[in-house]
């Protein structure tokens, strides 16, 4: 799944100093002892955190035993890792480690559930920049254990023209062509558009990829047949209210993508735990 380096480290240390504090006050007063604690899972779910783990792992004087990877499956009773270190240092960490996988796993599970309704349709199940604050790569790196795709990581890779965009925008098709000499000239623009009539406009002005934002489906299904007759080379993603219950309705449209913030902003944590062995 790859995430740079640098934002693992950053992330990791933020999460430590953030609980440690001052300092760990069992540290403090405990004398050094080499254990060896586990995860053990007690639910059953998709594993995400591994990566960032390992990073923690090289920081701190940790060794990981791993029995799974980013993106497996596991079952009630599984053995998920098992870690040898200075007890002071395992049991500081032990908080840190279990919100990260579990905070990762959580949305792993509920993208991988949204993708198993989708995939038979061929239609791809994209995340939104619907995250919280500090934690975009760390969210999308599980949306990718999950088995989803992201899309836009930020403002700075597409150039995404919303509703709000559209208002501040007299002549659409003028602007299409300015901009067009001015981003990058690898990145796509994208307009999010509420019915046909706006997709229509929106590909015979040069977008790459139209959104059909809130769309019933019978709306949708127009989009898709106008797109296929006239532009078969632009993308079209569905977004908005999005659930488990509609959404294969919507990606058997024809769509080539479906957005959804909720597998980020909705997703539960399982039930892992950390042991020690005796």
């Amino acid at each position: 799944m790859r995430v740079a380096h640098w934002l693992k480290r950053d992330f990791i240390e933020r999460a430590v100093a953030e609980d440690i504090g001052r300092g760990d006050l069992f540290a403090r007063v405990s004398e050094p002892k080499r254990i060896r604690a586990y995860i053990v899972a007690k639910s059953e779910g998709v594993f995400a955190g591994r990566e960032y783990l390992e990073t923690l792992e090289s920081l701190y004087d940790l060794r990981f035993y791993w029995m799974i990877e980013d993106g497996d499956r596991y079952s009630p009773g599984d053995r998920l890792v098992e870690i040898e270190g200075d007890s002071r240092d395992l049991l500081s960490l032990e908080r840190t480690i279990l919100d990260i996988a579990l905070h990762a796993s959580g949305i792993a599970i509920l993208t991988a559930r949204y993708v198993e309704k989708i995939a038979p349709y061929g239609c791809r199940l994209l995340d939104t920049r619907k995250t919280r604050p500090g934690l975009r790569a760390f969210e999308k790196y599980a949306v990718r254990c999950g088995g989803g795709q992201n899309h836009r990581m930020g403002l700075d890779d597409v150039l995404m023209l919303k509703d709000t965009h559209l208002r501040a925008i007299d002549d659409l098709e003028g602007f299409m062509e300015r901009v067009k000499g001015q981003i990058s000239f690898t990145a796509k623009i994208e307009i999010e558009c509420e019915d046909l009539e706006m997709a229509r406009r929106a590909m015979e002005a040069g977008a790459d990829i139209v959104m059909c934002d809130n769309m019933s489906v019978e709306e949708i299904r127009e989009v898709v047949a106008f797109r296929n007759e006239h532009f078969p080379h632009i993308l079209l993603e569905a977004s908005g209210n999005i659930t488990l219950e509609t959404i294969e309705e919507v990606a058997a449209t024809g769509v080539d993508a479906v957005s959804s913030g909720s597998i980020i902003h909705q997703a539960v944590w399982p039930d892992l735990s950390m042991r020690v062995d005796q």
